[in-house]
């Protein structure tokens, strides 16, 4: 039986194995990210209050 080479493992850079990046170049764009992430806060805030409150009665 002939035996197979054995295959070398496939070697990645860092850079390409980077499945992606957030690109903010823009000041549009960093305004909504940032807005995305304090609404998020602002949510999650509103949603202890409420149900705080909720069990408050």
């Amino acid at each position: 039986m002939p035996t197979e080479p054995e295959e070398k493992p496939v070697h990645i850079s860092a850079e390409d194995a980077r499945g992606g990046e957030i690109i903010l170049r823009s000041r549009a764009r960093r305004a909504v990210f940032l807005a995305g992430l304090v609404g998020m806060v602002v949510l999650a805030i509103l949603l202890v209050l409420a149900g705080v409150a909720h069990w408050r009665g």
